[in-house]
């Protein structure tokens, strides 16, 4: 049986993920005056950083959508290949 291929960008339950620029990720710092080091990690290895092309020092905004107000929330993410505690 062949190996298949799956998005897991495409699965019901996965928000959007979106790799942020440079120019992008230090705005979000400037914004609002924090360090890489403040923001939440996610593992390189998770699918969803592959599946955008995110390695070790990239930022991902993460689009949720709010059950109390149906909008979309932003999160951001720092991809990191240290395991978070």
């Amino acid at each position: 049986m062949a190996k298949q291929n799956i998005d897991v960008l495409k699965h019901i339950f996965v928000p959007k993920h979106v790799l942020l620029t440079k120019e992008e990720t230090i705005e979000l710092l400037e914004k609002y005056k924090i360090g890489l080091i403040d923001l939440p990690k996610i593992l390189n290895t998770d699918p969803a950083v592959f599946a955008v092309g995110g390695k070790e020092g990239d930022v991902l905004k993460i689009l949720r959508k709010s059950h109390t107000t149906l909008e979309e929330i932003e999160y951001y993410r720092y991809v990191t290949k240290e395991k978070t505690t």
